[in-house]
């Protein structure tokens, strides 16, 4: 449990506590006691999502939706040979060049249980679709900003150089090189999720309201929550155009179910709808697995020195080309 979450959790008992009247201190509390959970939807604990599967099904595996037993450990042992952040045999500068060791990398160590050769199961090729024309274009405009204004100011760089938010936190919800467990929280009313990246809660409620205006946009969308059977479906929209999901824009619809299949597995399974962006629908699942916890707060923040020394490089630079040009 991090940090942050148990100062929050103590601040609010310390709210509570000073807003209660002197006669009623000693008299037993008449707040009732949150209702439990359906133990068949019980989807409560700390839940990893790393694998060495890819999203996408790689060129060579074409046409090849599932591992053998003994496919899945002959590619098992070559991604973790290529991921080795230890190795110095290819690259003389790694010390220098290699931003992290092997020991701040969790990949993970194995393909996902099913052993599917890529996270996305449709289309059944295994490859996300293409872009539209439109979301090409602007793909086209971003990356030409980039090139020509990469760090013009804070806001110039990246929302994950900024520390606001990173991708395993923005539904759908996919791993990354690190960081990637969630804490399952909830009540018969809502469901919170808690990313270990950057200390992002989703609070999903589950009492059929309606979803925001579509005037109020957000980082994580805004999300709704429903039971069908044990299965928890989740629809998110709202979101804002800069958390651009492999350029998507404010249009995204995310649909995720979550499904218990035993102690120690979480199916989550997920559906990626902008028609803007993608010329059909896709899908994927990574049947997640139980993590032992606690979940610790990954201390990403905004105005570090990171964030100081890109800024003024930049400027560095543009006084010495300034220089160079004058006559």
């Amino acid at each position: 449990m991090s940090c942050r979450f148990i100062a929050f959790m103590g601040a609010v008992a310390i709210a509570i506590a000073v807003q209660v009247p002197a006669s009623l201190v000693g008299q037993a509390p008449s707040v009732r006691a949150p209702r439990p959970v359906d133990s068949q939807r019980d989807l409560q604990g700390v839940w990893t999502n790393a694998t060495m599967t890819p999203l996408e099904r790689p060129a060579d595996l074409a046409g090849k939706e599932f591992f053998t037993q003994e496919e899945a450990a002959v590619f098992e042992k070559q991604a973790r040979q290529r991921n080795d952040a230890d190795r110095r045999d290819s690259n003389a500068d790694a010390d220098l060049a290699v931003g992290y060791n092997a020991a701040w990398w969790d990949r993970g160590t194995n393909i996902v249980s099913t052993r599917r050769t890529s996270l996305v199961v449709d289309p059944r090729d295994g490859r996300v679709p293409p872009l539209t024309p439109e979301a090409q274009q602007k793909a086209a405009v971003r990356a030409e900003n980039r090139r020509l204004h990469p760090a013009d100011g804070a806001e110039s760089t990246s929302l994950a150089d900024r520390c606001i938010v990173r991708g395993t936190a923005v539904p759908p919800m996919l791993p990354a090189g690190y960081n990637n467990n969630y804490q399952i929280v909830q009540t018969p009313e809502h469901v919170v999720i808690l990313v270990e990246m950057i200390h992002d809660a989703r609070i999903i409620p589950l009492d059929a309201r309606p979803h925001l205006s579509n005037k109020i946009r957000q980082w994580l969308g805004d999300s709704r929550g429903r039971w069908e059977g044990n299965t928890l479906v989740v629809e998110t929209t709202n979101f804002t155009d800069k958390t651009n999901f492999r350029g998507s824009g404010e249009n995204l619809h995310v649909v995720e179910r979550f499904t218990r299949v035993d102690g120690d597995t979480l199916l989550y399974q997920f559906t990626v709808d902008d028609p803007q962006t993608f010329t059909r629908p896709w899908s994927g699942e990574i049947p997640m697995k139980k993590a032992g916890g606690p979940l610790f707060e990954y201390a990403c923040h905004e105005g570090n020195y990171s964030m100081e020394n890109t800024l003024s490089t930049v400027r560095d630079e543009e006084e010495a080309a300034n220089k160079a040009n004058r006559p």
